[in-house]
């Protein structure tokens, strides 16, 4: 039987101490806000258990090396290939290094992602979780600064860029009825209730039907099986065999809108003319469909701007309270819509 001793960790100093490890963390990585007695507790205990944080850990949360991680669902969409851009182009001029970790919005995933593991060498962590339920990223995992992007963190004691989904889905739809569209379908509804997002944007859609006087009909809300071109081109096949009628789509994102622009022109429906299409996020190829994708922006250049300035001055000073901010978007108006 092996008799080594495990090696001494932060949190059993947090305890001997009678501390947090946060405080420990803070302590060991020389942050300048700790009371002088704390500090002195704190290192009396190092000294006394043998603990020896890993120089490599040590560097970084210095900020040594300036190295963020930034977790997001899928490198190869558009909106989070563009948001990974504009990250590493604003980090640059910062003099930062950006990592990217994919969680392939996998929930165990996504936990290790929160528990700090695939990111324990950077000194702060931009997060876009996916299928993590909410609760769960309300609970405190580790001592990183962490930003999350989007709508699962409204109830995280956490640094936030939060997404509008709601408004975001009134504002697709509204167009739409604006503009005379009476049969208005949404595609991209997902069976898993973790997925905030479109939660949230069919409620806006709803919102705006009533609005419009508008009946909500279950049967014209599509789900898929992902957000991506080929299941909405395999939505609006299943919506057209069941409601020829339609008259107008809102995809969930853009990449969606594009499939659903393929599959209506392989069934002979002309856009706009006979339906309009809309999608959200305004990736670089809306621009280049045929006809030029109608779409949502969401102000991405905002997103990366506030969560560096929330990643820096959390660096700095470690105790301030948690912020939110909520992105800009705005409609954009092209052919399909």
């Amino acid at each position: 039987m092996s008799t080594e001793r495990r090696p001494v960790t932060m949190r059993d100093v947090a305890v001997a101490a009678g501390v947090s490890p946060k405080t420990v963390s803070n302590v060991v990585n020389d942050y300048v806000h700790v009371r002088p007695e704390t500090r002195a507790l704190v290192q009396r205990y190092v000294e006394e258990l043998g603990y020896r944080p890993q120089a490599v850990g040590r560097q970084l949360r210095r900020g040594r090396t300036g190295a963020i991680a930034l977790a997001v669902p899928h490198v190869d969409m558009p909106y989070f290939a563009d948001l990974a851009a504009l990250l590493v182009s604003a980090a640059r001029d910062r003099g930062l290094t950006v990592v990217v970790e994919q969680t392939d919005g996998d929930v165990e995933r996504e936990r290790e992602v929160a528990a700090g593991f695939p990111v324990r060498f950077a000194d702060a962590l931009i997060f876009s979780p996916l299928s993590m339920a909410p609760a769960e990223l309300a609970l405190a995992r580790h001592d990183t600064p962490m930003v999350l992007l989007g709508e699962h963190g409204a109830a995280a004691h956490a640094d936030r860029v939060d997404i509008d989904s709601t408004a975001i889905g009134r504002t697709a739809t509204s167009h739409l009825a604006a503009a005379g569209r009476r049969r208005i379908a949404v595609v991209g509804h997902q069976r898993d209730p973790a997925k905030i997002a479109m939660k949230q944007r069919v409620l806006g859609y709803e919102q705006a039907l009533r609005a419009a006087g508008l009946p909500r009909e279950r049967s014209l809300i599509r789900t898929v099986s992902g957000w991506d071109r080929q299941p909405g081109a395999d939505a609006v096949d299943a919506l057209l065999a069941e409601h020829p009628d339609v008259d107008a789509v809102f995809a969930a994102n853009d990449v969606l809108a594009i499939g659903v622009l393929s599959a209506l022109h392989r069934h002979g429906r002309r856009v706009p003319d006979d339906v309009a299409v809309i999608g959200v996020d305004d990736v670089p190829e809306s621009r280049f469909t045929t006809p030029a994708l109608t779409t949502v922006a969401i102000d991405r250049a905002f997103v990366v701007e506030q969560a560096l300035e929330m990643i820096t001055s959390r660096l700095a000073e470690p105790d301030l309270a948690p912020r939110s901010v909520v992105a800009p978007h705005r409609l954009v108006v092209r052919g399909s819509a």
